[in-house]
């Protein structure tokens, strides 16, 4: 058996030829760990070698020659378990992956929950200020109400309109009226089946043949009545326009107070809304006297005190109701006279009282009888000052008229300007756009568009405005010729 070859088998290593799986992601601390778990369940541990059988090869190369099969099986197992893990793996990794993605997810439902949630807080707390605002507004409202000002308005009122119905002072009636009143009776005997219309027609051709003459009684009543209807009408008209301006000036003066005392008002509500003021009292007024039981528990509460019997004070009013109670007629004798006094004391004090405010009431009264006469004569001074100032204003005003040459008809006037050409046509259109334009809002209109033409536009306007000149020129050139020639013939 010399001759027997002899085959190099290639060494296994200590392992049996299986390599250590490479670990995949391992970042991940959970995936890792699953895998291990996995790879324990699904591989069976393999028997590890004695360190002595590990060191001898001689075993080693006995045992491949005897099992080559049993070799190869183990190989093809160990292939299908490599691929079986690797799948599960990547299973296991996909799992992870998505419970990431839905942890991101759920994390970011949350946060947008959060801010939610906050910004309904804060709504909650705004809607609180609000509230808590609106009822202070409705509180300080609420006693606005309650303004009662003190001031005394003005009394005067302008002099009312007499009508149809009253008392009026009737207008006269001219000359020619008063003449037909006359003539009526008898024109109407002579033509008794004449109408209303016929009689006047006939009395209308009689006066004009009448006399100038005849005419004089009638005007000189005329003249009569129309003045004293007119001193009767300026005496009632300047007393109108008297009241008027005194009414003016109190409505200011009024409006004045008013604002003052509503201000006064105002700061005295923000005050009491802060601090709860006491009711105010009259100190002029005398105080109610105390009964014969008060001014008996009165001179008793210094004695319970100092005893120290009583702590509060409706201990002292119990002890004192008690004493009061035992108490015979001879000893609340004293205390009852004492309360008599007071109150006729008091009685006479309110007799005194009564009377200073009767008198109050009634000066009073004066000072408004005074004031209203004051007012009347405040009025007429103020209509004296503004007839001084109307007069003025008519004496310059004639004065003017005086002094400027008296206008000739005949003399042609001068053309308006292009802005004056535009403006006519612009109101035109404008008010038939805007009806119940005011004439201060039409006039900025009209401005503004005037502004807004272009130079093309407006030397059209322009154009116009040359044409109505040069016309004027011309007229004016031939009213003077025509003065020339008529004062040199007056001088001839």
């Amino acid at each position: 058996m010399a001759d027997t070859a002899v085959i190099d088998v290639p060494k296994r290593s200590k392992n049996n030829g299986r390599k250590a799986l490479k670990q995949k992601n391992p970042s991940t601390n959970d995936g890792n760990i699953l895998a291990q778990k996995l790879s324990q369940q699904l591989s069976p541990t393999p028997p590890v070698p004695s360190p002595m059988e590990a060191d001898d090869p001689a075993k080693e190369n006995s045992q491949t020659l005897t099992s080559p099969k049993k070799g190869k099986a183990a190989a093809g197992k160990a292939k299908q378990g490599k691929q079986s893990f690797e799948k599960d793996l990547q299973e296991m990794q996909d799992m992870l992956q998505k419970l990431r993605i839905e942890k991101e997810k759920t994390e970011e439902l949350l946060k947008e929950k959060d801010e939610m949630l906050k910004k309904k807080e804060e709504e909650i707390e705004t809607k609180g200020k609000e509230q808590e605002k609106l009822q202070m507004e409705l509180k300080k409202l609420q006693k606005m109400k309650e303004f009662k000002p003190t001031m005394t308005f003005a009394l005067s009122q302008p002099l009312k309109e007499k009508k149809n119905g009253g008392n009026e002072k009737k207008r006269p009636s001219p000359p020619y009226i008063l003449w037909c009143k006359d003539q009526w009776k008898e024109v109407k005997k002579e033509n008794p089946e004449a109408d209303f219309k016929e009689v006047s027609n006939i009395l209308g051709a009689k006066w004009k043949a009448v006399t100038a003459e005849e005419k004089k009684p009638y005007e000189e009543i005329y003249r009569a009545e129309k003045e004293a209807y007119l001193q009767v009408i300026a005496k009632e008209k300047r007393e109108s326009e008297a009241m008027k301006l005194l009414d003016d000036e109190h409505k200011q003066k009024s409006a004045m107070e008013l604002l003052e005392q509503y201000l006064q008002f105002k700061q005295e509500a923000e005050k009491e809304s802060k601090k709860k003021t006491k009711k105010e009292r009259d100190p002029l007024k005398p105080k109610q006297p105390m009964s014969a039981f008060f001014l008996f528990s009165n001179e008793r509460r210094t004695t319970l005190v100092a005893e120290e019997k009583c702590k509060s004070v409706l201990d002292v009013a119990k002890i004192t109701g008690q004493e009061w109670k035992n108490m015979t007629e001879e000893q609340r004798r004293p205390y009852e006279e004492m309360a008599k006094k007071k109150k006729e004391n008091y009685m006479e004090e309110m007799e005194v009282y009564k009377q200073m405010k009767e008198e109050e009431a009634s000066s009073l009264l004066k000072q408004e009888e005074e004031t209203m006469k004051l007012h009347k004569q405040e009025a007429l001074q103020l209509l004296k000052k503004k007839e001084k100032t109307d007069n003025i204003i008519k004496k310059t005003k004639e004065k003017r008229q005086k002094s400027k040459p008296a206008s000739d008809p005949n003399k042609p006037k001068k053309p308006a300007s292009s802005f004056l050409l535009f403006s006519k046509e612009a109101r035109k259109t404008l008010v038939q756009e805007r009806q119940g334009i005011n004439n201060s809002t039409l006039n900025a209109l009209i401005s503004v568009k005037w502004k807004e033409l272009s130079e093309e536009e407006r030397n059209v306007w322009n154009g116009k405005a040359a044409e109505a000149m040069e016309e004027y020129k011309k007229k004016l050139e031939e009213y003077n010729n025509k003065c020339a020639e008529e004062n040199k013939q007056q001088e001839q």
